[in-house]
């Protein structure tokens, strides 16, 4: 299985429009963070996208052109979803079926009905809908995908686990209902959005806490603001199983 990670910063980039801080004025193309998403690769044959960012159009021109098997979405906040229309071109290969929860598909079809109407015009993308049920494990082709609820503060978000590789951004809380779906993983993504405390985002300390406690072997973290410091300074800060993704990061599991 191969990950690429296509973006790593939160809602606004980094460098943040208008920021002169030192890490939006780096040069070091790991303090480049467009918004969050990763491109799984599975068994070489089906791919599959984890949020579909307002960054999107830059980040598919890095990648190979091929079919794309799913989107999964984790929420329907604008950074997480506002690139699905360039999903136009991937209509070549046929539908492309999104899975997400009622609620965010509800928002979704609000939020571009002229892709869902009964006579839609040429050129709107060709996607579908298929809404996820609870904690109920669905497939892409032949892979396993089990989601994982989390709380984005007061909101109910999914993560994703597939295979030993799980996938959760945005979180504030994991219940612990859901750590036995973590139990013994090897490779977690999770956000950690900078030092301070926020409101509805882990912070670095609370998410290296969630990684210890689930046991990950390994964790990249992903979704950082410019307040989380420069990459070459606060990597040396965590813990050595631990590692702060950047753009085009690529790992092969």
């Amino acid at each position: 299985m191969k990950i690429r990670f296509l973006g790593t910063g939160t809602s606004t980039g980094v460098p943040e429009i208008g920021c002169t801080c030192a890490v939006c004025k780096s040069n070091d193309k790991r303090d480049r963070r467009l918004r969050s998403s990763v491109y799984i690769e599975v068994d070489g044959s089906t791919h599959i996208l984890i949020d579909c960012t307002p960054d999107f159009r830059c980040q598919a021109l890095r990648i190979p052109f091929e079919k794309m098997d799913a989107l999964l979405l984790t929420h329907e906040h604008y950074d997480h979803t506002g690139g699905i229309d360039d999903l136009r071109p991937y209509s070549r290969f046929g539908t492309v079926r999104i899975y997400a929860e009622e609620r965010v598909k509800a928002n979704i079809e609000a939020r571009m009905p002229y892709c869902f109407s009964n006579n839609n015009y040429g050129g709107v993308p060709d996607i579908r809908i298929s809404p996820i049920i609870d904690s109920t494990v669905f497939h892409v082709n032949d892979v396993a995908i089990m989601p994982i609820r989390a709380m984005h503060y007061k909101l109910p978000i999914l993560g994703f686990k597939i295979r030993n590789f799980a996938y959760l951004t945005d979180l504030k809380t994991l219940p612990d209902s859901e750590l036995i779906k973590l139990d013994g993983i090897d490779t977690l993504v999770v956000s950690a959005l900078r030092k301070a405390e926020h409101i509805s985002h882990q912070n670095i300390e609370q998410a290296i806490a969630l990684s210890r406690k689930i046991g990950a072997k390994k964790t990249y973290f992903t979704h950082m603001s410019h307040h989380a410091g420069l990459h070459a300074e606060i990597e040396k800060e965590i813990p050595s199983n631990m590692f702060f993704a950047y753009d085009g990061l690529e790992l092969i599991l």
